[in-house]
């Protein structure tokens, strides 16, 4: 399963970030970087999720000098101050925190300082494991820097510890009980090694350097090349091996951790390691191939790496790219090129030269040898003119070569043997002897073809039967007379009903010639009549005139096809058609049915209020009177509610009638029935008691 882990991401990191066929494009840091560095490290409220994740975002923005905001120390510094003033802690905690107070530089008194530093020096006393060693004397090294007495108090006992969980490959396990080394934990042992002799109170015994500068020798015995992928093996990147899958880290952040502790040691050697510069040229290289990581780690890994890689004491690599890999013969491009350090710094006086340059259709032999470039201080530019080489357009793999001219910056600076770089020369394309026409049988003669003039749009009608056949042919000539074949070079028959045929033209004798014989070509084109739209399609990435272009029409009578012969497949939906109007929709109503004469209707409204006429007349007969009303107020309020609730329950089926439905109607009904039963039962109760005690009376 981890080999299986180690394969998926380095894939996913390299594959990603690359389209490589014979050279990767290299670039050293730019504005691209800092630009997104700014959309990835995006803190919340100033914040960021961790102290880990702040050190990363703040060292990132240092190295590429961008400007941190104002609210990143407001809202770290507090957490940073708790930390180091807590009683409890992690090593960790506090060797984050302290590697966020070297940037931040928040208020924190000495007295703070030498607090942590004993708990520090408490840590590595009792330490058992890599990473506490790691914490312990990376904290250190941080609260050295602000004067306060660090000195270990044990060196040799804590070198020594460190020393013992190396391997004989030059890589180095986590604690005594790890069953498995690791290429990422080696980086961290050298990292703290390096902190150990620059904490120790007195030199170092050599020995003991020198013993970790042969792991250093073996550990880069293990580096690994794009060589696999069919790419220069220059680009170098260290990688686990035999590793559980659950302490993977992945080639950057093993290539990272390594490049770190092997450059911190080198400051505190006493001598210069023996590694080779190409190694550390190749290691740059593999950093600034992955482009622009898409997270902050490996961002951050990237740049740290690199300015680490910047300025140590083992070689300064010189990344040497071209602003542009295309150049025009029709504008005379110079071939620039530009030699920088991997942050983009300026290179030490050298000279640069095109050592030779191979056409991609013929790698074994070189077109042009030997070329020195011109330098051009004022923009810090090496060019040369590219006209007078008698460079064709297409694809070029050039070959340079870097050339100190201080002796003495050799062993400074690692500038590789031969590097090469994948180039277009472009330009303009002649197009000529075009010719087009239909003949019956044999090539027709002279007179039956028509000279097409490609550089303009045709208004060409033709015309033909399935016994007849379609002749192009023209001739593509580069700008210094040679015979020039395109990538893609296609005819196109465009029936009216959307039927597309795209046929191949193949090159011949120094012309592209293309004749179709309808009577072979009647299935594949459906046995189809009528109208066909013809398109020549040249195009290639060296020519700048590359064209798709409408040539005319040429009108088919082709025979009735068999029963059993193919039909044209349906034609591609699109898909955004269902978005667009639909087809309107005629709606039929069914007639109105007859109704009663309006008369009638008036006269059976008027029968509908007799019933209401009669309970009037019965009220009148039965001589109805307010004399029993209540005149107490709490009974006459209740009488006045009950009288109120009739009348709204009358009111209400008015509305039913008119404008409500029957649902509605229920639900309004069934509140107002409530209150009815409620007022109702009071009114009557009080009615009951006034009668009993007239009776009584």
């Amino acid at each position: 399963m981890a080999r299986n882990l180690r394969h998926l991401g380095f894939l996913a990191l390299i594959c990603a970030s690359l389209s490589i066929s014979g050279a990767a494009v290299i670039r050293p840091i730019n504005d691209a970087h800092r630009s997104a560095a700014l959309e990835i490290f995006v803190p919340t409220d100033g914040s960021f999720g961790s102290l880990e994740e702040a050190y990363e975002a703040l060292r990132t923005f240092q190295i590429l000098g961008v400007e941190k905001s104002p609210e990143i120390s407001h809202a770290t510094c507090p957490v940073v101050v708790e930390k180091l003033g807590s009683s409890s802690f992690i090593p960790k905690d506090l060797f984050h925190a302290l590697r966020v107070n070297s940037i931040l530089g928040c208020q924190i008194d000495s007295r703070t300082f030498e607090d942590v530093a004993s708990k520090l020096q408490a840590v590595i006393k009792d330490a058992n494991s890599l990473l506490d060693f790691h914490y312990a004397v990376g904290g250190l090294l941080h609260i050295k820097d602000y004067g306060i007495n660090v000195a270990l108090l044990d060196t040799d006992g804590t070198f020594h510890s460190i020393k013992a969980l190396s391997q004989s490959d030059g890589r180095w396990r986590y604690d005594s009980n790890s069953a498995e080394s690791s290429t990422y934990a080696a980086g961290i042992a050298l990292e703290t090694l390096a902190g150990v002799v620059s904490l120790a109170d007195k030199e170092v015994d050599q020995s003991k350097i020198g013993i970790v500068e042969h792991d250093i020798v073996k550990l880069f015995d293990s580096i690994k090349s794009y060589a696999w992928l069919n790419v220069d093996d220059d680009t170098l990147y260290f990688d686990e091996k035999h590793i559980d899958a659950s302490e993977y880290k992945g080639p950057l952040t093993t290539s990272a951790s390594v490049v770190r502790g092997v450059t911190a040691f080198a400051e505190v050697a006493s001598g210069r390691l023996n590694i080779p510069s190409d190694k550390m040229l190749g290691l740059a290289k593999f950093f600034l191939s992955i482009g622009i990581p898409g997270s902050t780690k490996d961002l951050f890994n990237q740049i740290e790496s690199l300015s680490c890689l910047e300025n140590n004491r083992v070689s300064i690599p010189l990344i040497l790219s071209l602003p542009s890999m295309v150049f025009s013969l029709t504008t005379r491009d110079q071939l620039k090129v530009e030699v920088t350090t991997v942050l983009g710094s300026a290179a030490p006086p050298l000279t640069v030269s095109l050592v030779q340059a191979f056409r991609s259709d013929s790698k074994d032999t070189p077109v042009m040898e030997n070329q020195e470039l011109q330098f051009d201080s004022e923009n810090t530019i090496h060019y040369l003119d590219i006209i007078p080489l008698k460079l064709d357009v297409g694809k070029y793999k050039l070959m340079f070569e870097i050339s100190l001219h201080d002796p003495e910056n050799i062993n400074t600076y690692a500038t590789g043997g031969h590097t090469s770089v994948m180039a277009f020369i472009t330009g303009s394309i002649k197009i000529d002897k075009a010719e087009i026409g239909i003949f019956d049988s044999d090539p027709g003669n002279s007179e039956t073809l028509q000279k097409l003039d490609l550089s303009r749009d045709s208004t060409l009608s033709l015309a033909a039967n399935h016994l007849q056949k379609l002749h192009l042919s023209f001739h593509l000539t580069t700008p210094l007379g040679h015979h020039f074949k395109p990538h893609q070079v296609f005819l196109k028959l465009r029936h009216e009903t959307n039927v597309e045929h795209i046929f191949v033209m193949e090159s011949s004798a120094r012309q592209f010639k293309i004749v179709l014989d309808f009577l072979g070509l009647v299935e594949k084109i459906y046995y189809l009549s009528g109208k066909y739209e013809i398109e020549l399609t040249v195009g290639d990435a060296a020519m700048e005139n590359s064209f798709l272009q409408a040539l005319g029409h040429i009108e088919l009578d082709l025979p009735e096809p068999p029963e059993k012969a193919a039909r044209p497949p349906p034609l591609p939906v699109d898909p955004y058609s269902r978005f667009g109007p639909k087809q309107e929709i005629a709606h039929i109503f069914r007639s109105a049915e007859r109704r009663p004469p309006k008369e009638l209707s008036l006269a059976f409204l008027a029968l509908t209020f007799l019933p209401f006429v009669g309970f009037l007349i019965g009220l009148m007969r039965l001589g109805v009177n307010l004399k029993s009303f209540p005149s107490s107020a709490v009974p006459a309020a209740f009488s006045t509610l009950f009288h109120a609730g009739i009348a709204a329950a009358l009111l209400l089926y008015v509305l039913f009638w008119l404008k409500l439905d029957l649902f509605t109607t229920l639900k309004v009904l069934g509140f107002l029935g409530v209150f009815l039963v409620f007022v109702g039962h009071r009114t009557l109760s009080h009615h009951a008691s006034a009668t009993a005690k007239l009776k009584s009376s």
